[in-house]
């Protein structure tokens, strides 16, 4: 694939966003309006302790992704309760239009003790058009740990084909502390599951992306989208240790296609994507989101600092 570069298309510290928030726009992902497309990400605001909270919120742009219209100026989705999955955080979101409902998979995190963090799937759905959500059914996730995913169970990506619902996930597989003076890292893989109707999901806790890096490779945030006969996956992939100060370690773009949805080939050289020589996505990209918009291909992404400072565009030339 060859992919033109538009550049950054949005800076969050230059908005006013809702709930405090001050920085990031991270997981840029989309649901088509009739005149607009809306842009979900997740920012951040800092809690009482000076800790990080993530909110989802949304940016709206034209058709042709030239011009932004406006920002969400309301809470799109309220943080989970005491306890809760997703008491601390929702990043990221993915959202799909499915026939009259629009439905939002959710990725809740919490704090932890021993190590950073836990996570876990959740729905929500919109009776708005997209303005706000709801979570379906309760205060629990839809998807969490099991025997044989036992953490970190997110970064949920949705697609319909046929009747049947496909979602392309990630799940932990262990933590490990590479370093006595650093907190222990996490190790994450992609997965899939299928639905009949959306809600209830089997899956089998197996990775479906071959390791490029090594067997301890991160892979996050799968996008998938369908072109000339063959369903294309774009995620990000990094070293699972020394990342946040390291760009050579920090998320890349990786990509596999497929033509059955389930056996999928690893060509990460043919994403058509990279880091630049300088500016805002020179250090790493990551978060892809690919989708398709009046016959035009587009592909969101993150670049320097996991997206404290927005989102960029590029637009597909050749595929």
């Amino acid at each position: 694939m060859k992919w033109h570069k538009v550049g950054k298309i949005f800076d969050p510290t230059e908005h006013h966003l809702p709930n405090r928030c001050v920085e990031f726009a991270q997981s840029p992902q989309t649901l088509l309006l009739h005149d607009r497309i809306r842009v979900y990400f997740s920012t951040r605001e800092r809690d009482k302790t000076d800790k990080f909270l993530s909110h989802v919120a949304y940016a709206d742009f034209s058709r042709d992704m030239s011009k932004l219209l406006g920002i969400s100026k309301h809470t799109v989705l309220s943080l989970g309760g005491l306890g809760c999955f997703d008491e601390h955080g929702i990043f990221p979101i993915n959202v799909l239009r499915d026939n009259h409902r629009i439905l939002a998979y959710t990725t809740g995190w919490n704090r932890k003790i021993s190590v950073s963090t836990d996570a876990a799937i959740g729905l929500a759905i919109s009776h708005d058009d997209g303005q706000t959500f709801e979570r379906y059914g309760g205060t629990g996730p839809i998807m969490a740990s099991s025997l044989h995913e036992p953490f970190l169970v997110g970064d949920a990506f949705v697609r319909r084909y046929g009747d049947v619902y496909h979602m392309w996930y990630i799940y932990g597989k262990k933590w490990q502390e590479y370093s006595e003076n650093t907190q222990p890292d996490r190790v994450y893989k992609i997965a899939h599951a299928v639905s009949s109707d959306a809600i209830n999901w089997q899956r089998n806790g197996q990775c479906i992306i071959k390791d490029k890096l090594n067997t301890d490779e991160c892979q996050a945030l799968p996008s998938v989208i369908f072109l000339n006969g063959i369903y294309h996956m774009f995620f990000c992939y990094r070293q699972a240790s020394g990342f946040r100060t390291d760009s050579s370690r920090g998320y890349r773009i990786g990509y596999a296609y497929s033509t059955d949805l389930k056996n999928w080939t690893r060509d990460d050289e043919a994403a058509g994507i990279n880091v630049s020589v300088t500016g805002w996505d020179a250090e790493m990209q990551c978060y892809p989101h690919v989708f398709e918009c009046d016959g035009q291909v587009y592909l969101l992404y993150n670049g320097n600092d996991f997206g404290r400072y927005g989102f960029g565009l590029a637009v597909l030339e050749d595929a």
